[in-house]
């Protein structure tokens, strides 16, 4: 029977950490949010995002500079606390009874990587009821464009949704994410940090309830960046469908009609739309043996938070 002595405790919580720490690396090796959301850091309880509604194409420069007056608007993410603890039993510890406890700490690692994948496609799925900066839907049929690149004009709506009319199916999402702001946002305060409470002298838990406590903690949260580098789709994901998607996003202006110069390189779909995607983007030869015009168009992202 071991005696819980202090380098008992520093051997076990050393071997904890690196099963976190492990399982936390291969999970978050393969998280799907640093391809479709922008990582920025945060010193702050919030940030305050100041859009620039739009920004001046480049004019050959005769005289003064000609300064145009910019739209803003304001977009505020606020931080949130994240934390998963579990207690070890120190009569399991004197009992050398450990062997579910290393299981339980590479899950705490893993969750803990995917808590960004987790929060980036709940944002996605309710981004045709969750505003962005515009005062509109993330996702939504009537984003306003203005005539004139100032800004004023009669707005005419943009769509960058299709809800699947009347019998609407599984969301897919096509995106544009080479821009040097991607469609969302990830707003990283604190990274996941493994921490243990474990002296045996100074922890009210040990001393009341004869526990040892570990546990992860992290602040952070998510947004939108530019509802014009995203669509959103509940029809199917077939060919034409992929089509219309992709000519909406290329089509994309600023006020006064410039072009945005949108090009999709993400084709994100939950597991239940893998095959469709496959089909669309992955098959080289379609109907009779025609050429796929789509093939590799764009990279599929599967993810079954999503599903």
């Amino acid at each position: 029977m071991p005696v819980v002595t202090p380098a008992v405790l520093t051997a076990l919580m050393t071997g904890y950490r690196r099963e976190f720490q492990a399982a936390y690396d291969a999970a978050h090796e393969d998280s799907f949010y640093r391809a479709v959301a922008s990582v920025v850091p945060s010193a702050t309880k919030s940030n305050t995002y100041g859009w620039l509604k739009d920004f001046p194409s480049l004019r050959e420069w005769i005289g003064a500079r000609v300064v145009k007056d910019m739209a803003a608007g304001s977009y505020v993410i606020e931080n949130k606390d994240w934390e998963s603890t579990v207690g070890i039993k120190r009569t399991d510890i004197e009992d050398d009874n450990l062997g579910l406890y290393g299981p339980m700490i590479g899950f705490m690692g893993d969750a803990a990587a995917r808590k960004p994948d987790e929060l980036i496609a709940a944002l996605m799925a309710a981004g045709e009821s969750t505003l962005c900066f515009d005062g509109q839907n993330f996702f939504d049929t009537d984003h306003p464009v203005a005539p004139n690149e100032d800004g004023t004009g009669t707005a005419v709506s943009v769509s960058n949704y299709d809800s699947g009319g009347g019998s609407p199916g599984d969301a897919w999402y096509l995106l544009d994410c080479s821009k040097p702001l991607k469609p969302f946002i990830y707003q990283n305060r604190k990274a996941p940090e493994f921490v243990a409470k474990t002296d045996p002298r100074t922890s009210d838990n040990v001393f009341t309830n004869n526990t040892f406590e570990m546990g992860v903690d992290m602040r952070s949260n998510v947004g939108f960046g530019f509802w014009q580098m995203a669509y959103k789709s509940k029809s199917p994901l077939n060919k034409a469908n992929y089509e219309a998607a992709r000519a909406a996003l290329r089509g994309f202006t600023a006020d006064g009609g410039r072009p945005l110069g949108i090009k999709p390189t993400h084709l994100v779909v939950p597991g239940t739309l893998e095959a469709a995607a496959k089909d669309v983007i992955k098959r080289m030869l379609i109907g009779g043996g025609d050429t796929n015009p789509n093939y590799d168009d764009v990279e599929v992202v599967v993810t079954s938070w999503l599903g």
